[in-house]
């Protein structure tokens, strides 16, 4: 079947935030959603929803539990039982609800720098202090990559004489696009086991693979690991419904998955009925061709930035992500040389007229960086690309 990712939806008539934020002249490539239509089979379920009139509470159905459980088979050989899964307003909630769940007031929650921005600040509201694992970036020619330093990484457990109670994992990683090796995790859990910490992974972007990448949960790689991680993940970036706010905590022991419950049910963390719909839909495998082929579109696209980067953009390197729609620019050479004034995400809304994400924001090892969301038509990249081009070359 056909999918056409070029079509362009225009979403400036709809209360979008990423569409609404910025005057009408500037191309946004920022929030992490994508210009795309959601697959059918998720949007005739939701109709379906709405055309039954009562749009009542709901609470996740023993099915719903058991198809979240059915995919983590289906695509990693990690069985879970349906028990273990419990629904939560997305990711961002579901880790804020696991730093509640999990430490004690004063403990230290372990990150690693430059990440997703609410990773930097969930600790603060749970009495934390947060501690810096920053991952080592190295280049070679206009593409970069980035890497665990396992040192940095022992030495930044209970830093700052704070015991460690939680490692926050982001893989695929956000906003580097890396894709974590077994081995990798294997030697983060061992030294997460070792300390005595939860580890919650925030495995969001897990279906967004390009090239073949692989996806590892953490949890899967043993059952002593799987008992002290919390896995979160959600249907709403891999099928694009983030406004429908569903995702999924997996939380194997039987006693951190009591208290997580408990924590959610204190916050009142509930879901949408129509985020459950949706849920439902796009985790038991009818959307799965159009995966497919967004895969491969997202990936095309992609390699068409990194070319661009190579031959147009000189000064400027990017990651070449192995999932997720997002490519890390590294603009520090013009903001040193002064062909950049001000910060890159300043820089570009002013002068190119494209809204990009302020790399300060993802923590250290941000400064002098833009995050941009591939994740549309072509055309629009390339004309975003084309106006940064002029930009620079002015």
């Amino acid at each position: 079947m056909f999918y056409d990712f070029d079509k362009i939806i225009d979403r400036r008539a709809t209360n979008s935030i990423k569409w609404q934020k910025y005057p009408q002249d500037v191309l946004p490539l920022w929030v992490a959603d994508m210009d795309f239509a959601a697959p059918d089979p998720i949007r005739i379920a939701l109709q379906r929803a709405v055309e039954q009139a009562v749009l009542g509470y709901e609470s996740p159905s023993r099915e719903l539990r058991e198809i979240v459980a059915a995919r983590m088979q289906t695509l990693y050989g990690w069985q879970v039982s349906p028990q273990a899964v419990v629904a939560t307003p997305g990711v961002v909630a579901g880790f804020t609800a696991a730093c509640n769940a999990v430490c004690t007031s004063g403990q230290g929650l372990l990150v690693q720098p430059p990440v997703y921005p609410p990773f930097l600040k969930v600790h603060a509201a749970a009495g934390l202090l947060r501690q810096d694992a920053p991952l080592t970036v190295e280049s070679s020619g206009s593409q970069l990559s980035y890497s665990v330093d396992f040192d940095v990484f022992q030495k930044a457990v209970d830093s700052a004489g704070a015991q460690t109670g939680m490692f926050l994992l982001c893989n695929p990683h956000n906003p580097t696009g890396q894709a974590y090796s077994k081995a990798d995790l294997t030697r983060m859990a061992d030294i997460c086991l070792k300390g005595n910490m939860v580890i919650c992974s925030d495995e969001i972007h897990s279906e967004l693979l390009l090239d073949g990448s692989k996806h590892t949960p953490i949890a899967a790689l043993d059952p002593e690991i799987a008992d002290r991680t919390i896995t979160l993940v959600a249907p709403s970036k891999t099928f694009n419904v983030p406004g429908l706010f569903c995702g999924f905590a997996i939380i194997p022991n039987a006693d951190l998955l009591a208290r997580y419950t408990k924590t959610v049910e204190c916050m009142a963390m509930h879901v949408s009925s129509l985020g459950l719909v949706a849920a439902q839909v796009a985790f038991s495998g009818d959307c799965d061709e159009w995966l497919a082929a967004l895969r491969l579109y997202l990936a095309a696209n992609r390699d068409f930035l990194v070319e661009f980067v190579r031959s147009g953009l000189a000064g400027i390197k990017t990651t070449v992500s192995e999932a997720t729609y997002l490519a890390w620019l590294d603009c520090t050479s013009l903001v040193n040389s002064g062909r950049i004034t001000g910060t890159p995400y300043e820089f570009f809304l002013r002068q190119a007229k494209v809204a990009l994400n302020e790399g300060r924001e993802f923590g250290p090892g941000g400064e002098g960086f833009v995050r941009l969301n591939f994740g549309c038509p072509r055309c629009t990249l390339a004309e975003a690309l084309g106006r940064m081009k002029t930009a620079l070359d002015l």
